[in-house]
């Protein structure tokens, strides 16, 4: 009989009580091909600031909360990969438009204009300078969570 694992982690979880501590992900590893390229759209037109660069295929890029690496590598990117977007938390609902605004003007390839959702959630998608999908978005509850740091 196969077990779910979904199922069965739920069930430890209920029975063990969980560790403070979790701040929730503020790491991110993309493999890119084009590295230089890749990091200039991060640290140009991101605003992101390089905190490592160990050797020419390895690029740690911070926002002060959080850790991006990119990692040069020579493949072949899939039709459909498992990660679906990268998502980057904005501090207000004003500055979804900001952003969107900011990269329209730059040149970024928008696939998706602003749109608010019925929890209040305002985001838009666009793509990176190596094309992936990133969503800029700002979420109530992160907002709320991050103003009790």
């Amino acid at each position: 009989m196969q077990t779910n694992h979904a199922t069965n982690s739920m069930n430890k979880t209920a029975a063990n009580k969980l560790p403070d501590g979790m701040l929730g992900i503020r790491h991110v590893a993309l493999f890119v091909k084009d590295l230089e390229i890749c990091a200039d759209f991060y640290v140009n037109l991101m605003g992101m600031k390089i905190e490592w660069h160990p050797d020419v295929d390895n690029i740690y890029l911070t926002n002060g909360g959080d850790v991006f690496a990119l990692h040069r590598i020579n493949y072949s990117p899939q039709a459909q990969q498992r990660l679906d977007h990268i998502g980057f938390v904005l501090k207000s609902i004003e500055a979804v438009d900001e952003w969107y605004d900011y990269f329209v003007k730059s040149g970024v390839k928008i696939t998706e204009a602003p749109k608010t959702h019925r929890d209040g959630a305002r985001g838009f998608y666009c793509l990176d300078a190596v094309g992936h999908l990133l969503e800029l978005i700002y979420h109530p509850p992160i907002a709320a969570f991050q103003k009790l740091v």
